[in-house]
């Protein structure tokens, strides 16, 4: 791999990977069982400069903002590299967020650019907010001929010959602006450098480096602060491959392991607990006989591989497992929400690992990982190098709030230096999440400090961005809470959202308001809902600017809700 000590921005060190790797595969798009693109990294290349040249046409300057809005695809890539070459900022967004949101985090951003899938424009295009947008050029991916793109381009279209010029950035330049939340409410854009991004790739590496002949299969959305760096930096500094699909579909994902014989992959905790349900299925199909020599040869790995995982034996002694997972992977990475310890200890005494990390989005990717070394289900890992962290207040358990100072965290919010300085005091990113230290250094997570939640797909979900949806509710006031916040169980998942209602005087909580706080409750994702509401005799507590005092209130809800309970929504 490149020595990343050795360069200034990411634009540089992909323009290196480019040429060194030049002969090897890095790409492959597959839809179904099609295969539709392989590229090398000389093709990638060369796809990729005339679009940095329709950037320099459109005078798109060094430092410049540009978002990506698209599924997992090789113009992703292509695009990123294009403006990362340019000397751009890239602002990667989720396309599973509706229009309106997409289209607010738009104009926060001040993207110049945006490089959009044509089913997701024609949807941004369809938006009464559409009117409003500013971005000055839009590149539309996969449009049919002719088809109306109310001002955008196609992004097949441009096929100018010449070698652009390349823009040199440095470390402190800014590098991404990723979302971690606030559609609907309050927009958390993490400024990110080229540094962040460099010491990320390398403190991961570190400990698992990849190599030409590698391949990572991509099924995180690639704008997802972990396959952005793993599943994009991290192999083509390395010169592996990535394998993107088209379709999630489980029969097509399975086929995706045995056809490209994947090394790597990274799952959200809810996809790794679906393939724990169909591994066991298969399992509960054998005849009695075949089930009891399998357990037999699990019980034997699991002995031989208690203190350090070995792949190759692994593979000898339960080789139709490893086959249906094509032969070759090495570990299956996960992160971003509660992992169960039983399922992770499940696919490691199958020889599968299952490396699980901590991290957010304020600190690049990941400030903990699992070594194997030895293997502990029970744990989030240790620090990654060049990652310090420490354990604030801790009570008599040794519990606190998780703060990490490393190169890789954050420079600040995008527009909000008071937000900011809540978060980053001292050079410390105060996590908002509590934790401790075993004896043997690996941090065990307990519960959230902050009034946030992470779901079992790693979706980031601030109460104050649901409170939007039900602005104008037909009470005197209300404010909706994560549980675990309000009242803490020191434990990760199973988490809900909580609504605090104060009627008005004399209001009563009948059928009719229950019928809007349904209704409106539908109108958000599933993973978005309320789960339940507890009425409120009192008025909330503010500040002096009429600010709802959030901690104060979890505080004095916390010392009745366990009498009263919470009804379920």
């Amino acid at each position: 791999m490149l020595d990343l000590q050795k360069y200034s921005c990411l634009g540089a060190a992909l323009r290196d990977a480019l040429e060194r790797f030049g002969s090897e595969t890095c790409l492959i798009e597959a839809d179904r069982d099609r295969e539709k693109t392989r590229l090398t990294y000389s093709d990638f290349k060369e796809i990729s400069m005339p679009l940095a040249r329709a950037l320099e046409d459109a005078e798109f300057d060094a430092g410049d903002r540009a978002a990506i809005l698209m599924t997992n695809q090789s113009k992703w890539l292509l695009s990123a590299y294009a403006v990362f070459y340019s000397g751009g900022v890239l602002v990667p967004l989720d396309y599973k967020l509706t229009a309106d949101e997409q289209l607010q985090l738009l104009e926060h951003s001040k993207a110049k650019v945006l490089v959009v899938e044509y089913y997701l424009w024609r949807a941004i295009t369809r938006s009464p907010e559409f009117q409003n947008i500013k971005t000055k050029l839009v590149l539309v991916t996969e449009a049919p001929l002719g088809a109306e793109l109310a001002g955008g381009f196609r992004w097949e279209d441009f096929k100018r010959k010449g070698t652009p010029d390349f823009m040199m950035r440095q470390r402190d330049d800014v590098a991404c602006i990723v979302y971690s939340s606030g559609t609907g409410g309050r927009p958390k854009g993490c400024v990110l450098t080229h540094e962040n991004y460099l010491e990320q790739c390398r403190a991961l590496t570190a400990w698992y480096p990849f190599w030409p002949g590698v391949r990572y299969l991509s099924i995180l959305p690639t704008n997802h602060a972990i396959d952005f760096m793993v599943g994009f930096i991290g192999p083509f500094i390395c010169g592996a491959c990535v394998v993107h699909l088209r379709t999630l579909r489980p029969e097509f994902v399975r086929d995706a392991f045995v056809r490209y014989r994947i090394t790597y992959v990274a799952l959200v905790p809810m996809i790794v607990k679906n393939l724990e349900r169909g591994v066991r299925a298969k399992f509960d199909e054998l005849p009695s006989w075949k089930r009891a020599i399998l357990n037999r040869m699990i019980g034997l790995n699991k002995m031989l591989t208690r203190n350090k995982a070995r792949p190759k034996l692994s593979r000898m002694l339960l080789p139709q497992v490893h086959r249906g997972f094509g032969g070759e992977l090495l570990a299956l990475i996960t992160g971003g929400a509660f992992m169960e310890p039983a399922t992770m200890q499940f696919f490691y005494d199958l020889g599968v690992p299952v490396v699980n990390g901590y991290g957010l989005t304020e600190a690049g990717t990941a400030l903990t990982l699992n070594d194997l070394k030895p293997f502990r289900a029970d744990t989030v890992g240790k620090p990654l190098p060049g990652v310090e962290l420490r354990v604030l207040s801790p009570n008599e358990e040794g519990i606190g709030e998780i703060a990490a100072r490393s190169k890789t965290v954050m420079s600040h919010y995008l527009d909000d230096p008071e937000l900011t300085l809540e978060t980053i005091v001292d050079g410390w990113l105060l996590t908002g999440d509590l934790g401790r230290f075993d004896s043997s250094g690996h941090l065990q997570l307990f519960g959230r400090k902050k009034n946030m939640i992470v779901t079992e797909g790693g979706k980031n979900i601030y109460p104050e961005d649901i409170e939007a949806v039900f602005d104008g509710l037909p009470v005197k006031e209300f404010c909706v809470f994560a549980a675990n916040y309000v009242w803490p169980q020191k434990e990760l998942g199973r988490e809900m959202l909580v609504m605090a209602l104060r009627l008005e005087q004399n209001q009563r909580f009948d059928s009719k308001l229950l019928e809007e706080m349904g209704a409106r409750n539908r109108r958000l994702a599933d993973f978005k809902r309320v789960g339940g509401y507890v009425i409120w005799e009192k008025d909330f507590p503010r500040t002096a600017s009429m600010k709802i005092k959030r901690q104060a209130l979890a505080e004095e809800l916390r010392k009745t809700v366990e009498r009263t309970g919470v009804v379920k929504l």
